[in-house]
């Protein structure tokens, strides 16, 4: 069914709880040519195509989430290293949610439902209140709005504090890239990073920043095949246009593409290849997660943002097709 917008939704008010889709109510926007399908649950981009082409790898409405994939992470991107950090002059403990490691990963709003704040036919706004505990005592309400135009889709995150005291933060997204036919190995992917965050085999702890030039299998300034590279790392010193924005190219043999582009105000890249035990799960996409801030930067605080009470911080990126 569409609203009176013209956009996609399926009403699930006073339904059973069973009839409502495991990843949430759906929005589905469109614009010339593209299409994006937004589920609640974590305010996901479920589907993103281009003319049926899909640009980042879907999963099925009624299915939990696999993983990350397409999910908004906020109040902090990536890991914070054994969940424990301080600020002015407090320790706190997060909840560890990737135990294997014994991490707090991609913060508090990734599985949470996030509810309509504004739709239109090619643009939906969902947002969600993170609410203070032990491990992050701030009230930050945050928004992310999904618009389609001519130049792909652009996502918008605003945080903003309702506190009474600075809060830090940090933001990124999740999506899964898709180039085309074939799989991660074919693709030829560029991006203008000149230095890399080394981690540790074992639980992938940020251990030092290094230039590309000490592992060139690292070094995308010049776009080349992926082939078997291994990359689950995040990425810095990132070349920028005239407007601060940077871009990721990734292409298939058949020369179809995709770009995610990103201002300045996320700094750093994490980029990995996807590597699964499941056969059919592994190297299906490119995770591509621009980010504000590095891992653990909670504990670190560089380039960690400190959100003021009753101040706003804004972050967006795009994401495009492109055709040989």
């Amino acid at each position: 069914m569409t609203d009176a917008f013209g956009a996609s939704t399926t009403d699930f008010t006073g339904a059973d709880a069973s009839v409502l889709p495991l990843s949430g109510l759906q929005y589905t926007i469109s614009h010339d040519g593209y299409s994006a399908t937004i589920a609640s649950v974590g305010a996901s981009l479920r589907l993103l195509t281009w003319h049926d082409r899909d640009l980042v790898v879907p999963f099925d409405a009624d299915e939990v989430r696999p993983g990350y994939r397409g999910a908004v992470l906020a109040p902090w991107p990536n890991r914070v290293v054994d969940g424990t950090y301080s600020f002015e002059g407090v320790d706190y403990q997060l909840p560890l949610t990737e135990p294997s490691r014994s991490h707090a990963l991609h913060g508090l709003v990734c599985w949470a439902d996030w509810t309509l704040q504004a739709r239109s036919a090619d643009s939906v706004t969902l947002g969600i209140t993170i609410v203070p505990s032990d491990g992050y005592p701030h009230r930050i309400a945050v928004l992310v709005t999904y618009s389609l135009d001519d130049n792909g889709l652009t996502s918008t995150v605003t945080a903003t504090n309702l506190g009474a005291a600075t809060a830090p933060y940090g933001t990124g997204p999740h999506p899964y890239l898709v180039a085309g036919p074939g799989s991660v190995d074919d693709w030829t992917l560029g991006f203008p990073a000149a230095a890399y965050l080394t981690v540790t085999p074992d639980r992938l702890s940020p251990v030092a920043t290094v230039p590309v030039e000490t592992t060139p299998e690292f070094d995308f300034r010049t776009p080349r095949v992926i082939g078997d590279t291994f990359i689950d790392h995040a990425f810095t010193a990132i070349a920028r246009e005239a407007d601060g924005s940077a871009s990721v190219t990734l292409t298939s043999p058949a020369g179809t593409g995709v770009r995610m582009s990103f201002g300045a105000e996320l700094p750093w890249l994490q980029v990995h290849t996807a590597d699964r035990p499941a056969p059919e799960r592994s190297r299906i996409g490119l995770a591509v997660e621009p980010m504000t801030c590095p891992p653990d930067a909670l504990s670190t605080g560089e380039d960690l943002v400190l959100l003021s009470p009753g101040h706003s911080f804004s972050a967006n990126w795009t994401i495009a097709a492109t055709e040989a």
